[in-house]
């Protein structure tokens, strides 16, 4: 290795560049694998670039009140040819009693000598940290996207998942990671008319437990009565979750603000208790940003912003984002509430296709709420770990 200053050193023939989390250094790091790597892919489908940024700026995220981060460019002859985040998430390592480092936002070419570089800094990063674990590709938290694609290179992405190339997995295998988990997905077919055996559950399950769905058409009234509630909901669901942290209270207003206003009402559906008007589920669902972000390659201006309005106006595939149910009421049926409140919606609105967001391979809990549908599991990611 050989310094050149403290923000940038060379390993072989890849300088490793530090990139500040500025505006301007971050657009560089996050337009690589859009406008270099994946520019010529059919199935990588960028990020909004600006919410890109966002998310890595401490002052924008809200993660970084128990995360910290640092960022590297990997670059041959001048030009890019990698990146990489380096993550530690405090509040998940004081709750878990672990030393783990993460590794996100990761791209590079198929060079070995690239891909040692960019896992060499970070790793030397963690360990000055203290840190005894590396794992990834993990974000600060659940609500970023995770795992490496290991099955499923031919399929197009969705805006919440990672898409990578074939030989991502390999590389991470030379270099000594192995499997720490797997998560799953599914491409459904949306059905002509709502399951028999579905309808008749949801209909004990009102009965039984005393819920119901309700929904809105003022977007104002919902943040309201039930934006808090939603993502408390979330953090009760999701608690003992690979690698999550609980969403804290400027997370959780963050989130409301980024998310909220832009969902349409129809593709969100509220279970609560008819006499508490408790919330005990939430499943939420958006149409397929997929093909309107590799038209705009991750950029709202200068027209970018219509493909996105015309995903949302006219669409035959919704992305299944979230199911939440409140622990003491899994394993009951009431997701089937869920389902029998959007199908009808779903048919409304055009959609032929659905797909489901990542789930954890044993959680057959989750999985068991497709047995009703035509599905095949399409796609299959990948967390890597290795002690450094």
């Amino acid at each position: 290795m050989h310094p050149i200053n403290k923000q940038h050193y060379i390993i072989m023939s890849v300088e490793i560049r530090k990139i500040e989390p500025t505006k301007k250094e971050l657009s560089k790091f996050v337009k690589f694998p859009i406008d270099v790597l994946y520019r010529d892919s059919k199935c990588y489908v960028p990020a909004l670039i600006s919410d890109e940024i966002a998310t890595l700026m401490p002052e924008k995220n809200p993660a970084f009140d128990f995360c910290e981060s640092v960022y590297y460019m990997a670059y041959r002859d001048g030009k890019p040819v990698g990146r990489i985040a380096g993550i530690i998430n405090h509040r998940f390592n004081e709750s878990h009693n672990k030393k783990e480092g993460r590794f996100g936002w990761i791209d590079f070419i198929d060079d070995d000598e690239v891909v040692d570089a960019l896992i060499d800094a970070v790793k030397k990063w963690n360990k000055e940290k203290g840190m005894t674990e590396l794992t990834g590709p993990l974000g600060f938290t659940d609500m970023d996207p995770e795992g490496c694609l290991v099955m499923g290179f031919d399929e197009v992405g969705t805006n919440a998942t990672i898409y990578n190339y074939d030989y991502y997995p390999r590389q991470f295998e030379r270099l000594g990671f192995v499997k720490d988990v797997d998560w799953v997905e599914f491409h459904i077919k949306v059905p002509d008319e709502i399951p028999e055996k579905m309808q008749r559950i949801s209909d004990i399950v009102k009965k039984r437990f005393n819920v119901d769905n309700i929904k809105y058409t003022n977007r104002k009234q919902l943040v309201a009565d039930y934006g808090q509630a939603i993502f408390k909901l979330i953090n009760e669901a999701f608690e003992n979750l690979f690698g999550y942290s609980q969403l804290s209270e400027k997370q959780i207003e963050h989130y409301i603000k980024m998310y909220l206003p832009y969902l349409p009402l129809e593709d969100l559906s509220l279970i609560i208790k008819n006499d508490t008007r408790e919330l005990v589920g939430v499943g939420i669902a958006i149409p397929s940003l997929s093909q309107a972000l590799i038209k705009n390659r991750g950029r709202m201006f200068p027209f970018g912003w219509y493909h996105m309005l015309k995903a949302f106006k006219k669409n035959d595939v919704v992305d299944l984002l979230l199911v939440a149910v409140k622990p003491e009421y899994q394993s009951k049926g009431v997701n089937s509430l869920l389902f029998t409140d959007l199908l009808p919606c779903f048919f409304k609105l055009g959609y032929k296709w659905a797909e489901s967001s990542h789930e954890l391979e044993h959680n057959e809990m989750v999985q068991k709420q497709w047995q009703y549908f035509d599905t095949t599991l399409n796609k299959r990611r990948r967390a890597y770990t290795m002690p450094i």
